[in-house]
């Protein structure tokens, strides 16, 4: 299986009296996402299945990389890619849908980058995930540990766009 993480593009601002889990893309979030997705694309990347947050912006980056990507499916939601869940939860979400070629990740940090960490073997957080940018894993289902390995990286800046600080 190829495993696809994507972070969410750049949201709106934390604003008091507002939940967090509402806060949406900008259209800068939106340009800068799809300029990476579109370089993705171009390399032949193409999920059988997209997993997201239900919170709105890593829905919505579902949703801009299922149409630019070409996925007939629709984004499917996950509560293990949730900020509070953990990357012991994603693997046995990913080990649940085995029989996906190519599933594609949608959410937030620190959790993607701690999994994809972990996918890798590590315990430690080796990578770290920009907001709009993809990483593929190519990854064994079948233990019960992930054996992973990195395949790619790809950020905003090297895909056009420039690097945006952490929310």
């Amino acid at each position: 299986m190829i495993v696809y993480i994507l972070r969410h593009g750049i949201a709106e601002e934390r604003r008091a009296g507002r939940a967090d889990e509402k806060r949406a893309l900008t259209e800068e979030g939106r340009a800068k996402l799809t300029q990476v997705l579109k370089r993705a694309r171009a390399a032949k990347v193409s999920p059988s299945l997209i997993l997201t947050s239900p919170y709105v912006r890593a829905a919505q980056t579902a949703g801009v990389a299922a149409r630019v990507l070409n996925v007939k499916k629709k984004p499917v939601r996950t509560d293990a890619l949730l900020p509070s869940s953990s990357p012991e939860e994603v693997w046995r979400e990913l080990r649940a849908r085995h029989e996906e070629n190519a599933v594609l990740l949608a959410g937030h940090e620190p959790l993607l980058s701690q999994t994809a960490s972990y996918l890798l073997g590590e315990e430690r957080t080796i990578i770290e995930l920009k907001k709009g940018a993809l990483a593929a894993i190519e990854l064994g289902t079948s233990g019960k540990a992930p054996e992973g390995v990195l395949q790619w990286l790809l950020t905003p800046k090297i895909a056009g766009g420039k690097a945006e600080a952490d929310d």
